[in-house]
């Protein structure tokens, strides 16, 4: 299967629903033609564990990244997990085995961060309001407990609704948001337990 679309570009809306039929699990189903990819927290956690377990590696979060583009898609599940209520982070699922995290994003208005890894995880970035400026760039210098690393922009682009991208360990990226935005996102860890090195644009 072709993993495009987690790596920025689009993918169409008929084999995203292919996708997310194909990797759910059995439950309910609505005869509601909107309803085809509906589902929990529940569910889709299982099928990331189910992914990740499989496949720890980066061919493992290419599959998470996929079902996190069709989840996306699903209106329902995006409005029982990202409301006005919600924070700028809130850890919506941990898992207990693997460790990986689902959080909800909520801005209320611009932030931009500043360049950075993380650390000795992951992180799938999924666009489901709003719009993402994200800029990638490369490592000039190395970081130390002391000394920010030296980082040089490479390209930006956009994450609109509907787009997941995954950052695998050592990849330095910066997003910048305008206007409101709102976004699902999965850590390989709680970075809240991770101290990072910091790193500056030259």
């Amino acid at each position: 299967m072709n993993w495009a679309a987690c790596d920025g570009s689009a993918r169409s809306e008929s084999d995203l629903e292919q996708a997310c039929k194909s990797s759910r699990r059995d439950g309910g189903t609505n005869d509601a033609e909107n309803d085809i990819m509906s589902q929990s927290l529940e569910q889709f956690s299982a099928q990331c564990h189910d992914a990740l377990k499989a496949e720890p590696g980066p061919a493992g979060r290419r599959k998470v990244c996929e079902l996190l583009q069709a989840a996306l898609k699903d209106e329902s599940f995006v409005a029982k997990n990202l409301d006005d209520t919600t924070p700028e982070r809130k850890i919506l699922y941990e898992d207990p085995e693997l460790s990986f995290c689902i959080l909800a994003h909520s801005y209320k208005g611009p932030k931009e961060s500043s360049p950075h890894d993380h650390g000795p995880s992951w992180a799938i970035y999924g666009q489901a309001a709003g719009e993402t400026q994200m800029s990638d760039f490369e490592l000039v210098e190395r970081a130390t407990p002391e000394t920010p690393g030296k980082v040089r922009k490479l390209r930006t682009y956009k994450l609109t609704p509907g787009v997941a991208h995954l950052y695998n360990e050592g990849d330095l990226h910066s997003p910048k948001r305008d206007g409101p935005t709102r976004l699902i996102r999965i850590e390989g860890v709680n970075m809240d337990t991770v101290k990072r090195l910091k790193f500056e644009a030259v």
